[in-house]
């Protein structure tokens, strides 16, 4: 059983209409009724979690992770261990697994190939999300990796996903997509890695405004995706260092393989997975390049690009600069101007703008 009072989004937000969990969480939490799960797969904020007390969690995302903990520990709950979809399920089996289904339909092929190899005729393979999340195509993936899929009437707007394992079946892995740029730069995009088909037009036009930087200059490609804005930029400057960020874990790995594909190492950058730009040093850095999410956990909004922004000003030293990629009818040049006192429109099209801020 949820207790709402004692769960919270991380970060916070000031909208008091977002919840922690959904109906989704509700639904799968009331069907397993206190059976014992071995993982839990996306777990926005912990919700599933704290009611279901897992052994194992898998996400993707940082951010969720650190939620997760926070309010396993807000409630008393004991903690569990942590996997990413880069990494082995620590177990030889799995018994029941609940997976809350994903926004990107790669991530969920990509999760689902992950568990099957520990999956058995017994297994419980129960996925949960809202009705607008479940489409067809969510069902043939289920199917296709790891068996027969029927789902359950739909409850508040949520269903659920029932999945049997077929031995039988030899899914084959997809490939990581790869394009390549007329700039000779090679893009390697795993799993869940934002326009992973092509480049999207937000990136090009940044791509198609990047300021002169200097050799030796310090630069951080903030929500660094398959890692183009960086990778572009490392071609051209000498010395410094660049250094990718992103809240996923596939999107650093495949930051980290396009700039490996385009130079043949990784010399100068180093590739991090983080809550923004948590734990890096104040003033020091020369230049943030940021393509900001305008969603989090399926929820438009600008909130986590004002974190981005905000981080972003502390890292920067004095006379760094912050560029930015949006749509315009966010209007990211008040929050910039406001936070950093100045803000100068680089270049935009109909549907997006890039702008500069120093510090």
């Amino acid at each position: 059983m949820l207790e709402p009072e004692n769960l919270q989004r991380f970060p916070l937000t000031k909208n008091p209409t977002l919840r922690a969990w959904d109906a989704a969480d509700e639904y799968v939490i009331d069907f397993l009724a206190g059976q014992p799960v071995d993982l839990v797969v996306n777990d926005a904020f912990g919700a599933l979690a704290v009611a279901l007390s897992p052994a194992m969690s898998l996400t993707d995302s940082v951010t969720a992770q650190v939620a997760t903990e926070l309010n396993l520990e807000r409630n008393g709950r004991p903690p569990v261990a942590f996997m990413t979809p880069l990494d082995p399920l620590d177990t030889s089996w799995l018994n029941t697994v609940v997976i809350k289904i994903p926004k990107t339909l790669s991530l969920l092929e990509h999760e689902l190939h992950q568990i099957r190899p520990l999956l058995s005729e017994d297994s419980v393979v129960v996925g949960a999300g809202m009705v607008k999340h479940v489409h067809t195509s969510t069902l043939e993936t289920f199917e296709r990796v790891i068996g027969p899929t029927t789902t359950s009437l739909a409850k508040k707007k949520a269903r659920l996903v029932h999945a049997r394992f077929d031995r039988s079946l030899a899914p084959a892995r997809p490939a990581p997509v790869r394009l390549q740029l007329d700039s000779g730069v090679t893009l390697v995009n795993l799993a869940n890695v934002f326009s992973r088909e092509k480049l999207d037009v937000g990136t090009r036009l940044l791509l198609d405004s990047l300021p002169t930087v200097p050799d030796g200059s310090d630069v951080v490609d903030l929500g660094c995706g398959n890692g183009a804005i960086g990778i572009v930029l490392a071609r051209r400057f000498v010395g410094g260092s660049i250094q990718f960020s992103d809240v996923s874990h596939l999107a650093v790995a495949s930051a980290a393989a396009s700039y490996e594909a385009t130079f043949g190492s990784v010399d100068r950058a180093t590739f991090v997975a983080r809550h923004i730009l948590e734990g890096m040093v104040a003033s020091s850095v020369d230049f943030v390049f940021d393509n900001p999410p305008f969603h989090d956990q399926q929820v438009v909004g600008d909130e986590v690009a004002w974190r981005m922004f905000v981080e972003s000003r502390r890292v920067l030293r004095p006379g760094g600069e912050l560029r930015v990629v949006g749509n315009r009818h966010l209007g990211y040049h008040t929050k910039l101007k406001r936070l950093f006192g100045n803000c100068e429109t680089v270049s935009s099209n109909k549907k997006f703008v890039v702008l500069s801020a120093r510090r």
